[in-house]
C-alpha cells in the first residue's frame, strides 16, 4: 500500500510592510515583491494602533504621528520611514529605547529647495507674487511694481552645502557675483564653485540679497537678527528658506519697518503652521508654506529612497540613511563605539572653529579584528552634523568631505596601552593647525568617556554640555570660571584638569547641566585671559 506523498512546507510569511500615507506608485515598486504590503490611514489614530501592531515596517510622511503610544503599540516593529527629511512627527528617541530603526530621505528635496530659494530671489527682484495679486484684484499698476536685474548683483549666501552649493550654481546663470560664508569650507573649495568666500560681516555689507542655508543649533538661532540687519544694505533681501528659527522674525519686522533692509522672503518659520505675523504684512515681504520639500519630484524620491531602507534594514545590511543606529552587519563588539566616535567627531567640530582639511579616524585595540569602517562612517558623521544645513547620514558623510575636499583616511592598531581599545579622530586644519579628540568605552554598561584631547590625557565621562577651556596654569583660573558659571545660575556637573607642566599651558573639561550663552564663554575668556574657550552641545 502506497503512502501519500508529504504535504508541502508553507512558504514563510513575508515582511509586514504598513503604507501609513498615500505614497508614490515608484515607493511601492521599490519595495517589490518581497513583502505583504497593507494600507492605512496614519492620521487616523483609531485606524493606525491596530493596524501597526504586526508589521515589520511601516512608511509615513508628515500626517502620521508615530509617538511612543505608537512604538510600544507595534511589538514586531523593526523600521519607521519618514519618506522626507524632517522627523518632527517621529519619536526618535522612544523608538531608539525599542530597537527600531528610524530611516528618512535627507537628500530627497535638496534641488527642490534649492530651485524655490532662486525662485524666491526673483520674486522679490520682480515683485512678482504683489503684480499677481494686483493684477488678479482688477488693477493694473505697471508702474507700482518696477523691479530690479540680478544681474550683476551679488549674491551672498551663509552656508555653502549641498543646497547653498545647488543655489550659488543656478544664481550664477544670472550674470551675478556670488559670494559666501561659511567657516567649514576651505577657500580653494569655494573657488571650485566659482563662489569668493568672505567673512559674515562683509557678505552682510555687500549683498544684494542674503540666503542662508544653515543648520537650526543654539549658535545659529537667530544668526539674521537685528546686528545682522543694521550691517545690511538698506536696498538688500533676505530670504530663508532653511530653517525657522534662523530669522530673527520680531527683528525683520522691525529691520523692514524701519528701513534698514528692503523685505524678504521666508518659507519656514519657528513655530508651524504660521499665517499671521507681524512682518507678513510688509507689501514687500513674499511668504510660502513651507514648500521646499513641496514637488512631485521631491516626493518620489523620498518614498524611493526609504523604500530601499526597508529593503536593507528588513534583510538585515547596512542602512545608510538610518538615523539612530547605523544597523546592517556590523559586529557587536563595534557597535557600541558608533555614538562614541560619532560624539568625538562633533567635539572635533566644536575645537576646530574653522574649515578641516584632512579627517583621520584611529582605532587602537581589541576591536580592530573586526570590520571597523563603520567606525570611520559615523565619526564623518559626526564631524559634519554640526556645520551644514542638510541632514548628515552614514551614506552622505563621504560625499560632504569629497566637497569639501577633505581627505579622510581609517587607521587601526592592536596596541592600546592603556584601555582595552580607544578611539581617537584627528583633524588637519586649513590654517596649519591640528585637532585630537579620544575616547573609550568602560565597564558593563560601555560608558563612553572621554580620554584626551591634543595630547591632554583625561578621563572624564561624555556629558551633553561640555566647555573645553585652554589657558595658562595658575592659581584662582578654575575658581574663576566657577563664578562666572555660579553668577548665572549654570551648574557644574564635572570637571577635569590637564596639563603639560606646573605653571605651562593647562586644559579644563567641564560638563554643565545646560547650554551656556556666548557671552558667558567671553566674559570666562576675558577674565582668566583663556587661549581657547569653546562649548560642544551633544543634544541635537
Amino acid at each position: 500500500m502506497s503512502s501519500a506523498a508529504p504535504a508541502p512546507a508553507p512558504a514563510p510569511a513575508r515582511p509586514v510592510v504598513l503604507i501609513a500615507e498615500e505614497l508614490s506608485p515608484a515607493t511601492i515598486e521599490a519595495l517589490g515583491p518581497d513583502f505583504e504590503v497593507r494600507r492605512a490611514d496614519g492620521a487616523d489614530r483609531a485606524e493606525l494602533l491596530p493596524a501597526i501592531a504586526d508589521v515589520d515596517a511601516v512608511l509615513i510622511r508628515s500626517a502620521t504621528r508615530l509617538d511612543a503610544e505608537a512604538i510600544a503599540a507595534a511589538s514586531k516593529l523593526k523600521v519607521i520611514a519618514r519618506a522626507g527629511v524632517g522627523l518632527d512627527n517621529v519619536d526618535v528617541a522612544a523608538a531608539t529605547r525599542a530597537g527600531v530603526m528610524v530611516v528618512n530621505a535627507p537628500t530627497s528635496n535638496i534641488i527642490s529647495a534649492a530651485e524655490l530659494t532662486v525662485g524666491h530671489i526673483l520674486s522679490l527682484a520682480r515683485n512678482i507674487p504683489q503684480a499677481h495679486a494686483s493684477l488678479k484684484a482688477g488693477e493694473w499698476k505697471r508702474s507700482k511694481f518696477s523691479g530690479v536685474e540680478l544681474f550683476e548683483k551679488t549674491i551672498g549666501i551663509i552656508g555653502l552645502g549641498r543646497i547653498g552649493g545647488l543655489v550659488a550654481e543656478r544664481v550664477k546663470a544670472f550674470g551675478t557675483e556670488v559670494i559666501a560664508y561659511d567657516p567649514y569650507v576651505t577657500s580653494a573649495r569655494a573657488a571650485q564653485m566659482g563662489v569668493r568666500l568672505v567673512d559674515l560681516d562683509t557678505l552682510l555689507a555687500e549683498a544684494d540679497f542674503v540666503t542662508i542655508h544653515m543648520p537650526k543649533t543654539p549658535e545659529t538661532l537667530g544668526m539674521l537678527g537685528a546686528d545682522a540687519f543694521a550691517r545690511m544694505k538698506d536696498t538688500a533681501f533676505v530670504i530663508n528658506v532653511a530653517r525657522g528659527g534662523l530669522v530673527d522674525e520680531a527683528a525683520l519686522d522691525e529691520a523692514i519697518t524701519a528701513g534698514s533692509i528692503a523685505g524678504a522672503a521666508i518659507d519656514v518659520f519657528t513655530s508651524e503652521p504660521a499665517t499671521d505675523l507681524p512682518f507678513m504684512g510688509h507689501e514687500r515681504v513674499v511668504v510660502t508654506p513651507h514648500l521646499g520639500a513641496s514637488t512631485g519630484e521631491a516626493q518620489e524620491k523620498a518614498g524611493v529612497s526609504v523604500a530601499r531602507s526597508v529593503r536593507l534594514a528588513l534583510a538585515g545590511e547596512l542602512v545608510p540613511d538610518a538615523v539612530n543606529v547605523a544597523g546592517g552587519v556590523i559586529h557587536p563588539d563595534v557597535r557600541p563605539g558608533i555614538p562614541l566616535i560619532e560624539k568625538l567627531g562633533r567635539i572635533l567640530t566644536a575645537l576646530a572653529a574653522g574649515s578641516v582639511t584632512q579627517v583621520e579616524v584611529h582605532v587602537a585595540g581589541e576591536i580592530v579584528e573586526h570590520d571597523v569602517t563603520s567606525l570611520q562612517l559615523a565619526a564623518l558623521k559626526g564631524v559634519f552634523q554640526d556645520i551644514v544645513s542638510e541632514h548628515v547620514s552614514y551614506v552622505n558623510a563621504p560625499v560632504l568631505a569629497e566637497q569639501r575636499g577633505v581627505a579622510v583616511r581609517l587607521t587601526t592598531t592592536a596596541e592600546s596601552p592603556d584601555y582595552r581599545n580607544q578611539l581617537t579622530v584627528r583633524g588637519a586644519l586649513s590654517d596649519g593647525r591640528q585637532v585630537e579628540v579620544s575616547g573609550t568605552l568602560t565597564g558593563p554598561k560601555q560608558n563612553q568617556k572621554l580620554t584626551g584631547i591634543n595630547g591632554y590625557e583625561l578621563e572624564m565621562p561624555l556629558d551633553d554640555h561640555l566647555i573645553v577651556v585652554i589657558y595658562r596654569d595658575r592659581p584662582g583660573v578654575i575658581a574663576v570660571m566657577g563664578s562666572v558659571l555660579g553668577d548665572k545660575d549654570v551648574n557644574i556637573a564635572g570637571m577635569q584638569v590637564a596639563r603639560t607642566a606646573e605653571g605651562g599651558q593647562a586644559l579644563s573639561v567641564l560638563a554643565v547641566d545646560s547650554v551656556v550663552t556666548a557671552g558667558q564663554l567671553e566674559e570666562i575668556t576675558e577674565r582668566i585671559g583663556a587661549e581657547t574657550v569653546r562649548q560642544v552641545d551633544l543634544t541635537g
